[in-house]
């Protein structure tokens, strides 16, 4: 899969609305951040610990990221350097051409 390909991929979490995609959790995290100001949260910007497995879920179910999905289909073990790579390439493919 190419970047776009992935920003495209469904965030499968009842927190967010059904459509949600990584492109556009991307663009959530950014408002909320400019939204709440000095009151953002970076441990819990949606109200919830472990935000970064909302992306991580995905990618891992789309095969794009090393992972382990438990039964639930949650996040057993990750690769979360390879993770935090990945979503940096995404967030760069998002703006590329703002650059």
């Amino acid at each position: 899969m190419n970047n776009k390909e992935i920003l495209n991929l469904r965030i499968d979490n009842e927190d967010f609305d059904r459509n949600l995609t990584i492109k556009g959790y991307l663009k959530l995290l950014l408002t909320t951040i400019w939204e709440e100001g000095d009151g953002f949260s970076g441990k819990r910007p949606f109200g919830n610990s472990g935000w970064e497995y909302d992306l991580y879920t995905p990618l891992v179910k789309a095969g794009v990221l090393e992972g382990i999905l438990d039964e639930d289909g949650y996040i057993d073990a990750v690769d979360k350097d390879a993770g935090e790579g990945l979503v940096y390439k995404l967030i760069d493919e998002v703006f590329k051409d703002e650059q």
